[in-house]
């Protein structure tokens, strides 16, 4: 089940919300992991075994970890910390990259080693890091116990960041998993957040995952044509992406947990560095601070520092998918970025800062075709095609520029904040609160009842972290 669905919108988020503001605060978090379970089981039911397993073993870790501290014995929590890892990376690794091995090794052996046809769990990604960071920060007394195997469970299989983040670090809400407070203004704040992005999701990112697709799926592309297609995915990821981190902190105000920001106008950037400090966020957090610092981060002198962003870089590329066009991804990111930290970040900072916008743009523009493409060779036809390698324009490029000029700027002027401050700043300057509340009603029910349209009237519906 996704956000942007019929099934959801009308039936599963209104009972789900019902029942959770009208049931006692003691049996919120129980309704909260049942409904959080049918929510996952919805598509795959065999699948919530994996994730009740990583949470049932989590859990008991962090149990095991404590009660080594109180008996003095903190040389043996080490060997829970290893557990840990190995069974939680050793269960993503098997079900994420066990056929990608396997493909690699008949591609550079010869052999022809059946592939097994592992399906990916949906999220498995996601919850497998939280899972992680609990166990780590418990590990580091970072955070408390969880002695509540059910409010451990909510934590775990909560519906709304299960599929695609945030990625929520206990620590972000532990204060939150056993009491929250409830109140008209954060609820309706929620609803509000939820609908602008699902109004991202529907109305802006479906509709540039078309013209990506139709593009994409050509060959011989001129220039123009690759470069509109290439912005149309690019457009397409933040929005989908973006929006749907606005759906999930929206949900979680609805239900009393402030989850933390994922996106922060990235393609208003002037480096690849601050992109990175503004994009899928709470992943960029989860990295720096359980793999970058631990490696020793840039303490251990330059050489050190540029092996461990190879490192986080190269397993960047692979958290988002098995497939060597996801390792080359990462890969070019630590190149840009190793850059930038040994000489560019310096030039930069004395150039005009339409030039670091434009450098960045086109650096990510290109990322983004290595990201979507199933292989490198079709990864590289698309980028020389978008240098002029088949001409400039031609028919096909006027037709698309027409056709698509308007959605394009007005996706590129929503990507970035200023039309945000505009309104913004426009609707807080009236002095009038009810009338503040009732134009911010307004502008989330109409985005909300025009995507609710869009997804009753329509059956192109991607959704492109879904298989991370």
């Amino acid at each position: 089940m996704v956000f942007s669905s019929a099934v959801f919108l009308l039936i599963f988020l209104p009972v789900v919300l019902l029942f959770y503001y009208i049931l006692p605060e003691q049996v919120r978090n129980p309704l909260l992991l049942a409904v959080s379970l049918i929510f996952y089981a919805w598509g795959e039911p065999v699948y919530i075994l994996i994730m009740l397993f990583s949470t049932v073993f989590d859990y008991c870790n962090g149990i095991m970890l404590e009660r080594l501290d109180r008996k003095g014995k903190p040389e043996l929590r080490r060997w829970i910390l290893v557990l840990s890892l190995t069974g939680n990376l050793g269960m993503l690794g098997f079900f994420k990259y066990t056929d990608f091995l396997i493909s690699s090794i008949n591609a550079l052996t010869g052999q022809e080693f059946d592939l097994l046809g592992i399906a990916l769990p949906i999220g498995i990604s996601f919850y497998t890091f939280q899972t992680l960071s609990y166990t780590i920060d418990v590990y580091r007394r970072e955070i408390s116990v969880q002695h509540n195997i059910l409010s451990f469970g909510m934590y775990i299989c909560m519906f709304p960041q299960l599929i695609a983040g945030p990625i929520v670090k206990y620590r972000d809400i532990q204060n939150q998993i056993d009491r929250r407070t409830l109140c008209n203004e954060t609820i309706c704040a929620g609803i509000f957040r939820f609908s602008l992005g699902l109004g991202k999701k529907v109305l802006l990112a479906n509709s540039f995952g078309a013209v990506w697709d139709e593009i994409s799926a050509q060959s011989g592309n001129a220039a123009l044509t690759a470069v509109i297609g290439a912005v149309a995915y690019m457009l397409q990821i933040y929005f989908d992406f973006s929006g749907y981190s606005d759906m999930a902190i929206g949900i979680g105000k609805m239900l009393g947990f402030e989850f933390p920001e994922n996106f922060n106008y990235p393609y208003e950037s002037r480096s690849v560095t601050e992109f990175w400090r503004r994009w899928h966020i709470s992943l960029g957090s989860w990295f720096r601070e359980y793999l970058y610092i631990p490696l020793g981060g840039n303490r251990r002198g330059l050489p050190r520092q540029m092996l461990n962003l190879l490192i986080v870089w190269g397993l960047t590329g692979l958290w988002h998918g098995a497939g060597w066009n996801f390792v080359i991804w990462g890969l070019y990111f630590f190149v840009l970025l190793a850059a930038e930290k040994l000489f560019l970040l310096d030039k930069l900072k004395k150039v005009p800062a339409a030039v670091g916008h434009i450098y960045t743009l086109i650096a990510v523009l290109i990322s983004w075709v290595i990201f979507a493409c199933d292989d490198i060779g079709s990864a590289g036809r698309y980028i020389l095609s978008m240098f002029g390698t088949n001409g400039f324009a031609d028919a096909a490029s006027v037709y698309y520029l027409r056709e698509n000029f308007l959605i394009i700027i007005a996706g590129a002027l929503l990507s970035v904040s200023f039309v945000r401050r505009i309104i913004a700043n426009q609707v807080n300057s009236l002095s009038d609160a009810n009338l503040r509340f009732g134009i911010k009603t307004a502008i989330g029910a109409g985005i909300y009842l025009l995507s609710l349209l869009m997804v009753i009237g329509s059956s192109y519906n991607p959704f492109l972290y879904f298989r991370f």
